[in-house]
């Protein structure tokens, strides 16, 4: 028995490993499908969120900038923040923008583009909250985060925090208006757009963690597309556009 259990134990990491080194060759099936996968959770402005049927913000004028220059079509993969990384790694999606912050653990599964935006974090609490004043004041609390976001990073290393997780920031801002949260944890420019939306609430001076800088995710040995992204944000930065679309969509200067 202890044979046969040993054989299947090797046989299961044998064909593990050759999972593993199946390898997708990403830019041959861009050329041959005409098509580009652009994974996302639209539910993060003004980087990516829903008019209607259509993706629009930031990152989306990005993607669809990296679709042009291949000349081809991009295709939309809206899912669940959790759920990008292992979309990428599966060749579910080519690439992820997302508001998608370069961080070491996420660094050893993925590729990362060069980046293009710097963020911080910021704490929302009600307008009328008194007790909570800074990062200090959280311990002990509920905190709401949008899942698996940095956020949730930096409020699950809060001394004795209850972390609540969301699947959006307005469920975890309307959560914190019924009462049921303390306090949220999310990027600064969403979060000035969810205080426009929701006067009761407001934002925070300390931050509760350091500056972050958000770029794009491609496969492991993605050279190619890599490259090919990097070009795009070097034609938008240079030109201003990046900063121009941070306006036209956290600002409405449309």
């Amino acid at each position: 028995m202890k044979r046969v259990l040993i054989y299947i134990l090797a046989l299961v990491v044998v064909l593990s490993f050759m999972g593993c080194s199946t390898k997708i060759d990403t830019m041959k099936r861009i050329k041959e499908t005409k098509k580009i996968i652009w994974g996302t959770n639209a539910a993060f402005p003004p980087f990516e969120m829903r008019q209607g049927d259509e993706v629009i913000g930031i990152d989306a004028e990005i993607a669809k900038r990296i679709a042009d220059k291949l000349g081809v079509e991009l295709v939309v993969e809206d899912m669940e923040f959790d759920a990008l990384l292992p979309a990428l790694v599966s060749g579910k999606i080519d690439f992820i923008a997302a508001g998608y912050t370069v961080d070491p653990d996420r660094a050893e599964q993925v590729l990362f583009t060069d980046t293009y935006f710097t963020a911080v974090q910021v704490i929302i609490v009600m307008k009328d909250n008194q007790e909570i004043k800074g990062p200090e004041d959280l311990k002990g609390k509920k905190i709401g985060v949008q899942n698996a976001t940095t956020g949730d990073l930096v409020a699950s290393k809060i001394e004795g925090a209850e972390v609540k997780r969301y699947n959006n920031g307005m469920e975890a801002v309307m959560d914190l208006k019924n009462g049921n949260i303390d306090a949220v944890i999310i990027d600064d420019l969403p979060a000035r757009m969810l205080a426009e939306k929701n006067p009761e609430v407001k934002i925070l001076e300390e931050k509760p963690s350091e500056e972050e800088e958000y770029a794009l995710a491609v496969r492991k040995g993605d050279t190619e597309l890599q490259q090919v992204i990097n070009e795009v944000l070097a034609e938008m930065k240079e030109s201003g556009e990046i900063e121009e679309l941070v306006k036209k969509y956290s600002l409405g200067e449309q």
